[in-house]
């Protein structure tokens, strides 16, 4: 921006100097032009006016030597032509040859009229100018005067003038740009700070950290009071953020207790209960067990929503440990559970992730597969990212839900009446992309589920981390 700003400077400044310089030369080559001509005009008509006697008595004596005078003198040629067109006297021999305007010009003085003036002789331009005056004796036409005038010298000064004025604007430019670059600074740097401080304060703000002010009292007063705006914007964005969050877990902390409590009072009531509300008890039951995984839930989200630094986190002992995990209950309800691909990888990610993702999905994969299934967990590298895909026998879901199922408390209709909060792959979502990553769900041949994890590889250079962490912050 500073560089488009200090271009659009840099073309007034231009527009400026070529508007006063452009014209200013122009006159100045017009001036000197227009004194050129009144002068040679004023010689034309002296030999016109020495030239009457001559030329009626047909006798050129004394004529030419005052002609070669002046032109060795000034270097101007001079002819006269008698009332036929043809020479009767010149300053050199031979005489310069006229060109189709200079033979105009003598036509017009032989028809009794003034000279017309010339047009602006530009530098390339290198005809000479060429002046008639017509010879009269009273009423009748002797002949006319012919001076020839070499502008080199006229084009000199017009180059010379051009280029002082075009020297003038380039100065101009230069004096612009060292005016303009502290100037353009100076009113860009609350813009600058702006869009450095958007990205730390989104960080912040899900750090749960309070974040860094963005004016420093600098820039024209406008942005000052623009990034004072978003200073307050940003201050009341974190306290509601935060408020939320803490709103989340308190209300899941607090509402444990009492939950415990009823879930302990249903139980204590079993032995009390005649057969006809046996089914209610069991229906409130069930729904204070729901209930109690829906706070877990909960809870968990508030954990992933919180951002840590990220670390080099080992993709094996991460697996490994959620595999041994979860592999009794796998194998309670006839399900393999395998780990299969590359060995030894390392990723750049919160302390936690993979644990955080792994439970999730793998929740999902046993609750959903049927027995005598198996559960694949995968490790492989792919670009820039390491792979974590879980493949389950399940069911699947619908392609047209794939997109959905990673929103909060959406569950698929096929699978409404199965235990679940809703919120598991939410969760691995978050915080995957938390991590810079980003999760996948699809199809794959043969029916099933497959959940994948990429995560950035810990050879990546810091500054894409950052920049994939950033570019996934809300």
């Amino acid at each position: 921006m500073r560089a488009r700003l200090l271009v659009i400077v840099l073309f007034l400044v231009g527009m400026l100097a070529a508007g006063l310089g452009v014209p200013l030369a122009w006159q100045s080559a017009q001036n000197a032009q227009l004194e050129l001509y009144t002068d040679r005009l004023s010689d034309t008509i002296f030999f016109a006016s020495i030239a009457e006697r001559p030329l009626t008595e047909a006798k050129p004596t004394g004529l030419e030597e005052e002609l070669a005078r002046y032109d060795m003198t000034y270097g101007i040629s001079v002819m006269i032509l008698d009332s036929r067109g043809q020479l009767f006297a010149a300053s050199r021999n031979p005489a310069p040859v006229l060109d189709e305007d200079g033979l105009r010009r003598v036509q017009v003085a032989m028809a009794a009229r003034p000279s017309p003036s010339y047009p602006l002789l530009m530098p390339w331009d290198t005809r000479p100018m060429v002046l008639a005056q017509v010879v009269l004796d009273d009423t009748t036409v002797r002949g006319v005067a012919v001076t020839v005038s070499p502008t080199d010298d006229l084009h000199r000064d017009e180059v010379g003038v051009w280029l002082l004025i075009a020297a003038a604007g380039a100065l101009a430019l230069g004096l612009a740009v060292l005016v303009a670059l502290p100037i353009v600074r100076w009113i860009l740097r609350p813009v600058r700070r702006l869009d450095e401080g958007t990205g730390r304060v989104a960080a912040a703000v899900l750090a749960g950290a309070e974040p860094d002010r963005v004016s420093d009292g600098s820039g024209p007063p406008e942005l000052r009071r623009l990034t004072l705006s978003f200073d307050r914007m940003a201050e009341t964005v974190a306290q509601a953020y935060t408020a939320q969050r803490a709103f989340v877990a308190d209300a899941s902390h607090q509402l444990r207790n009492p939950l415990t409590a009823l879930r302990l009072r249903l139980s204590n009531l079993e032995e009390h209960i005649d057969e006809a509300g046996s089914e209610d008890h069991i229906a409130a039951l069930e729904e204070a067990d729901r209930l109690s995984t829906l706070l877990d839930g909960l809870l968990a989200l508030a954990r992933a929503e919180r951002t840590s630094p990220l670390v080099a986190v080992d993709v094996d002992a991460g697996v490994e440990d959620r595999i041994d995990a979860w592999r009794p209950l796998a194998e309670h309800t006839g399900l393999q559970l395998v780990r299969e691909g590359e060995t030894g990888l390392t990723v750049s990610a919160t302390a936690g992730a993979i644990d955080t993702v792994l439970d999730a999905v793998l929740d999902n994969a046993v609750k959903f597969s049927p027995d005598g299934g198996a559960i694949t967990v995968r490790t492989s590298v792919a670009g820039r990212f390491v792979e974590i895909a879980v493949r389950d026998t399940g069911p699947g879901i619908p392609a047209d839900e794939l997109d959905r199922a990673t929103d909060r408390f959406w569950r698929s209709p096929a699978q409404i009446n199965v235990e679940g909060s809703g919120l598991g792959l939410a969760i691995a979502a978050r915080t995957v992309e938390l991590a810079g990553g980003e999760l996948a769900l699809d199809s794959p041949p043969g029916g099933g589920l497959q959940v994948t994890a990429r995560l950035l590889h810990v050879a990546v250079d810091n500054d894409v981390v950052a920049e994939f962490r950033a570019a996934k912050q809300p």
